[in-house]
Formats: structure tokens, C-alpha cells, sequence
């Protein structure tokens, strides 16, 4: 017994050390904010958990803009907006009780009834509020979306300038690519608002580079646009989410792009907002997770995600979760003892102890992330259930897997789950382990697919099959071959699957990106798993 209670308090010992590597704080740069000094602006949308622009009829309560502006009056001097419509015609009047400026947004689409009530609302607003609305923002990444054309916003641009007061300013806002493609369209506006998104470029920035490339774009568009006046209207960083090449979404890096990108704008007198002042999970829908937690006010709590000037930790929670991984790494030690005394057999060897510490480590170290985890990147009923066998399969895979190795069990195969009377003999604990096997395949394969066929916002969930696939594999190294000598053809299919999507995951993500490495890995790793089920023991 000494073996097992040795590699236990190893196995325990090193996940706790690396949780508290991992929530140590990450140093920050020094707050580009004097005592008392604000920001110069944030975007703001309205819409809280369970709220989204998509919900017909909803109108948000001017108590609950109250409240978001009583909040951001203490951080910053101006807001800027997107729209006129659900609630948000209340915006200059609450803006001026707080002491806030106003960038009024007008959402132009591709309907021309929705457009004409947003010019005609933001029009009035203008006209009624000069002393708060600074300026008129006409569309928003319009040209982006194709859903206008440059000439048919020069003449929206156009009329809203003639008929709003001549002290408020007009501009359209969109991403400094198309602004480089319309030059004509500068003629039509006061300022031209662009929008520098490191992590969203087609060659995605990582964070440690992303205030350099920022003021590299911004001196590139003010050459083109030179004698205009150029306003940053969207910049910022992610909190959560996939990476994009070597950008990753984290605490720590949204708290130092943007203390950076401030920090630049202040040295360089450049204008600046920042994208946003609060968490939008809606947005979850349409961009992944990394879409919803732009802000760095938390879309629950309504505080700061970090303090200027201070580290940041991407695991605040590091403490509970070495406790939890460190009680899911001794009941993988537990059922390994237990599935040996249940079936009766000789003391466990050397190697299949170390199997068992495999599958104890990785799943300790990464189920309380995948706890942690789900409630972030799931959405909707179909997320939701992924998340939740997620977390049944990366807690009952590596427990029934060494209970498998426990009880010297030989590998299963999955006709022993889809048709169990071809397999005679076989004991409940193998055909758990195969049912446990199927329906991880079947997760494993969707996750591929969507990173094969439509990745761009699929998160890598790196956290819920490695518990998974460590089981599996370890358990296959140790076991004997299977009770059946032919029959599967499954596992040779599945293995040349899932190897062409493991290999092809990290070419299409880049070697940057770590998360796309470990998730491709993962999916050979399965691989030869499957591959090892389907040759071994076989008559050649």
C-alpha cells in the first residue's frame, strides 16, 4: 500500500501546486489613471442578464440606466451608444443628472422603416439636448456588415448634420479596414471613428503586442485621414473565451491592454473609447463567449473586474479549486482500490498504479476548471446539455477507469455497448466503461466538427476532455487485449476521424495558439486510444 499512498500525495501535492501557480496574481502596469482622473469614455449598452436587443418589445427601465449611469459617472465623463430604441430615448436626461456626455449611436440596418426612426429619434435628441449629446454616431460597422452602401451613408450622414444643432458633431463608426477602403466617406462626417480591435484582426494580436499594433493602426489612419480629427471609438480586450492564435481572452490580459491602451492614448493625445463599460451576455449568441465579457464591469455584480495599478488573478477561485481537484485525485486512487478488492484479484502492479496517478493528475487538475468553466461557455439548451455530460463524463470516465485497472478488466470495445450480446462474458464494470466510451465519442466528435467545419467561435474544451481522454488512455495502456478478436471496424473509423480533425485543428488555429495544441492532442490522443482497442490482441 505504500506505492498507492505515495503517488496519491504526489498527485495531490502537484495539483495543488499548480492551482496556486495558476491564481497567483498577475503583475499589472501602473495605473495610467492620476488620483481622481476618469476615462474618457466607455461604450454602454443597457441590457443585463436575460436582456438582449433581440427580445421584441422590451423596453429597459430608466431606473436601470440610472443605476448603470450612477456607476459610470464615478469612472469616466462620456458614454457612448448604439441606439435610440427600447427604453434608451431616457439616455440624454439621465446623462445630464449624472454629469455625463453623450455619443448618441443611431443602429442603421438594412430596413428603411428602422432607420428612419432611429435618425428621426436621435434627431430630436440633439435637437432637445445639445449641452449632453457631444456628437451623433450614424451606423455602426454598417459597411461591415454590407448592409449599406458608402453613398447611401454619406446621405444619412448628410441630413442628420443638416438638422441637428450646429455644436454637435457628426460621424460613422466602423473598423479601420473599410474606413481605409471608403476614404470619400471622411468628407461626409466631422471626425472619423474607427475601430482598432487587436484580438478581432484577421491576423489576430496577442495582448502582450496589441498596444503597439494599436498605435501603429492609429498613425496609419491618421496619415490617410490627415487634418482630420480621429477618435478610437471601440478598442479593448476580452476576459473570457477561445483564443485567436496567440490572443487570449483573460483577466489579467483585459486589465493590462486596457491600463495600456490608455496609458498610449494619454503619452500620444490620442481620443479614445473603450468597448464597454459592462459585460453584455447576449452577445454570447451571435460571437461565443469571448462576445460576452468585452466589459470590464461584471455583467452580475455590476464592479470592476480589477483595480488600476494591481495583479490580477485568472483564478481568484484557486483555493477551492485545488481542494476539489485534489478530492476528485484521491477518489480516482479510491476506485482503483476498490475495483481490485471488488473483483477479488492479486495486489496491482507498479504500472498499473502510475496509470492510475495519470488519470488522478489530469482529471484533479482540470475538472474544477471544467466546473468553472461550463457556466461561462455554455448557451442555450443544446450548450447546456453538452456542458452538463461534460461534467458527468469527465467525473464517471477517469472513476471507472481505474476502477477498471483496479479490477485488471481487459479493453472494451464499443460493439460491447451498442451490442453487448455479441461480447459474451463481459462484467458490468466493462460494459460501463464502453457505454462510458460511446457516448464520450460521440461528445468528442461534435466538439471536432465544430472546430473543423465552423471554429471561429467554438471554444476549446480543453478542460472537459482531458479528464476523458486520460482515463481512456491510461486505461488502455495497462489493460488486456479484448474478449473479441474481430469486429472493430468502429474504433479503426473513428480513429481515422478524429485523427484528421486533431491534426488539422492546430494548422488551421496556428502553432500561438496553446488552447487549439492542447484540444488537437487531446483528439489524437483518443485516437491512437481507439486504435490501440481496435488492433490489440487481434490474429494477424
Amino acid at each position: 500500500m505504500r506505492l498507492p499512498i505515495a503517488l496519491a500525495l504526489a498527485v495531490g501535492a502537484a495539483v495543488v501546486a499548480i492551482w496556486a501557480w495558476l491564481g497567483h496574481p498577475v503583475p499589472a502596469p501602473s495605473s495610467p489613471l492620476a488620483a481622481g482622473e476618469k476615462l474618457p469614455c466607455v461604450s454602454y449598452a443597457p441590457f443585463r442578464p436575460g436582456q438582449s436587443p433581440f427580445m421584441a418589445g422590451l423596453v429597459i427601465p430608466p431606473e436601470q440606466i440610472d443605476d448603470d449611469f450612477e456607476r459610470l459617472a464615478k469612472i469616466t465623463h462620456c458614454v457612448r451608444t448604439y441606439s435610440t430604441e427600447m427604453g434608451l430615448h431616457v439616455v440624454p436626461e439621465l446623462a445630464r443628472k449624472h454629469g455625463l456626455t453623450v455619443l448618441q449611436g443611431i443602429w442603421i440596418g438594412r430596413n428603411p422603416a428602422d432607420n428612419r426612426i432611429e435618425i428621426d429619434e436621435a434627431v430630436k435628441a440633439a435637437q432637445q439636448n445639445p449641452d449632453v449629446i457631444k456628437a451623433v454616431i450614424v451606423g455602426n460597422e454598417v459597411l461591415l456588415r454590407g448592409e449599406q452602401t458608402a453613398i447611401d451613408l454619406a446621405a444619412m450622414i448628410k441630413e442628420v448634420r443638416e438638422k441637428v444643432p450646429a455644436q454637435v458633431q457628426v460621424t460613422y463608426a466602423d473598423v479601420w479596414e473599410f474606413w481605409e477602403r471608403n476614404r470619400d466617406l471622411a468628407r461626409s462626417v466631422d471626425f472619423v471613428t474607427v475601430h482598432i480591435l487587436p484580438f478581432w484582426e484577421d491576423l489576430p494580436v496577442a495582448a502582450e503586442e496589441s498596444v503597439a499594433h494599436l498605435g501603429e493602426i492609429r498613425e496609419h489612419v491618421g496619415q490617410i485621414f490627415a487634418g482630420k480629427d480621429i477618435l478610437i471609438g471601440e478598442t479593448g480586450w476580452p476576459s473570457e473565451g477561445r483564443m485567436r492564435e496567440g490572443a487570449l481572452p483573460s483577466p489579467s490580459n483585459q486589465a493590462r491592454v486596457i491600463q495600456e491602451l490608455l496609458a498610449l492614448a494619454k503619452a500620444k493625445n490620442y481620443r479614445l473609447n473603450v468597448i464597454e463599460a459592462f459585460d453584455q451576455p447576449w452577445k454570447r449568441a451571435s460571437e461565443g463567449t469571448v462576445g460576452g465579457h468585452w466589459g470590464f464591469l461584471d455583467a452580475y455584480t455590476r464592479d470592476f473586474k480589477f483595480a488600476w495599478g494591481q495583479g490580477v488573478s485568472d483564478h481568484p477561485s484557486w483555493i477551492a479549486q485545488a481542494i476539489g481537484g485534489v478530492l476528485v485525485a484521491f477518489a480516482v486512487f479510491a476506485a482503483a482500490l476498490q475495483g481490485q478488492r471488488g473483483a477479488g484479484v492479486a495486489p496491482l502492479r507498479g504500472t498499473h498504479w502510475f496509470a492510475t496517478a495519470g488519470i488522478a493528475f489530469f482529471g484533479g487538475l482540470l475538472y474544477p476548471r471544467l466546473v468553472a468553466t461550463v457556466p461561462v461557455e455554455s448557451l442555450a439548451l443544446g450548450g447546456w446539455i453538452r456542458g452538463i455530460a461534460m461534467l458527468v463524463l469527465a467525473l464517471a470516465v477517469p472513476l471507472a477507469c481505474a476502477a477498471a485497472i483496479g479490477a485488471r478488466t481487459r479493453l472494451v470495445t464499443l460493439a460491447v455497448a451498442l451490442n453487448p450480446s455479441s461480447v459474451p462474458g463481459t462484467s458490468r464494470l466493462e460494459k460501463l466503461v464502453a457505454f462510458l466510451l460511446a457516448a464520450s465519442l460521440v461528445l468528442v466528435v461534435q466538439i471536432a466538427f465544430g472546430l473543423v467545419f465552423d471554429p471561429r467561435y467554438k471554444d476549446f474544451q480543453f478542460a472537459g476532455l482531458t479528464p476523458i481522454v486520460a482515463g481512456f488512455a491510461f486505461y488502455a495502456l495497462v489493460a488486456p487485449a479484448p474478449r473479441q478478436e474481430s469486429g472493430r471496424q468502429a474504433e479503426m473509423l473513428a480513429a481515422a476521424i478524429l485523427l484528421g480533425c486533431g491534426l488539422y485543428i492546430p494548422i488551421n488555429e496556428t502553432v500561438a495558439n496553446w488552447q487549439a495544441l492542447w484540444t488537437g492532442g487531446l483528439i489524437l490522443a483518443l485516437s491512437l486510444t481507439l486504435w490501440r482497442l481496435a488492433t490489440a490482441g487481434r490474429t494477424r
